[in-house]
């Protein structure tokens, strides 16, 4: 059913940045040293919560996360720095949710990203210090729900994105929502060059997610082993699955054949778990994610050095097509 537009007055984004994009904020591969990186390229740098093991561990983060930013902020010489995002699990079996969130509100983070779940327990205590709440969704029943909760913007997850992933197209997503939301829009699913992220802009989005070029990053976390599989796979090393976590994910066909399992007869969990590296069993654990991207991973590099790649292809499809 056809919805009514949200009243907000979309706005132009509040931060510089030299690409509209985020590094995406994936589980395990996502560390201080990452979400600095892409900041400094003038690209927002993302992490999740649940890569720190106790809240301890995540205070140390933001700490490094927070100093290291108002570092890159004085030596930028007017370049752009992109802020950084924190992504809190707001599922209910997230024993933590609420310490992360006091967390990251404590820390100030300009972007709090909620996932799996409900962003209402986050948009007052992230607008109460003036940040913006953006709301994973993959569908557009869930998208409407966010939108109601407050937030300011949406992250289409579609098909295509690796780790948790949608079934839905982003060139059907994109334009469905924005007949009715007028907040923030970040695309999500499979973009791997800079014409897709200029692609996403026309379709109507602000800014791109981006996260298996990332993974192939030397400040990414991911094992060696894990970023040079990244350059021999391709999309039909894929298979989208429920089996690790109760919900659909884009996995790499050869980490599951590694475990001993059967990737064509895989069986799905009957519900839910995002304890992430808290959780009695890991059924995920050493299975690794990609979208359909990862034919575009060509080499491991330095942030920098994909970060210049891509302002370069961006460019030139800004030249190409407006």
């Amino acid at each position: 059913m056809e919805r009514a537009a949200h009243a907000m007055v979309h706005k132009p984004f509040p931060h510089a940045l030299s690409l509209p994009l985020i590094a995406a904020p994936m589980f395990l591969i996502s560390g201080p040293a990452l979400v600095l990186a892409a900041c400094r390229e003038g690209i927002i740098g993302a992490f999740p919560t649940p890569n720190c093991r106790t809240t301890e561990a995540l205070q140390q983060w933001l700490q490094e996360i927070s100093s290291g930013y108002a570092a890159l902020q004085r030596e930028a010489g007017g370049r752009p720095v992109g802020p950084w995002a924190a992504t809190v699990v707001t599922h209910r079996t997230n024993e933590r949710c609420e310490a992360d969130l006091a967390l990251v509100a404590e820390y100030r983070a300009p972007i709090v990203i909620t996932a799996l779940g409900s962003p209402r327990r986050a948009v007052d205590i992230v607008h109460g210090y003036g940040g913006l709440v953006f709301a994973d969704v993959n569908s557009l029943a869930l998208a409407h729900k966010a939108a109601d909760c407050g937030v300011d913007g949406l992250i289409l997850v579609s098909s295509g994105a690796g780790g948790h992933t949608g079934a839905m197209a982003g060139f059907s997503f994109v334009p469905q929502v924005r007949k009715w939301w007028d907040g923030y829009i970040v695309y999500a699913g499979g973009v791997c060059d800079g014409a897709g992220i200029r692609a996403a802009e026309v379709l109507g989005a602000d800014l791109c997610y981006m996260g298996t070029m990332f993974v192939a990053t030397q400040e990414s976390q991911a094992q060696a082993e894990y970023k040079e599989m990244l350059t021999q796979c391709g999309p039909d090393d894929l298979v989208v699955t429920k089996a690790f976590t109760g919900a659909n994910a884009s996995m790499l066909r050869p980490t599951i054949i590694a475990a001993g399992l059967d990737p064509d007869n895989l069986q799905p969990r009957k519900e839910m778990e995002f304890r992430g590296q808290n959780s009695n069993q890991q059924p995920w654990k050493g299975i690794w994610s990609a979208g359909q991207g990862v034919g575009c991973v060509d080499r491991v590099k330095p942030v920098a050095a994909l970060a210049d790649e891509l302002r370069q292809q961006y460019a030139r499809a800004r030249a190409r097509h407006g």
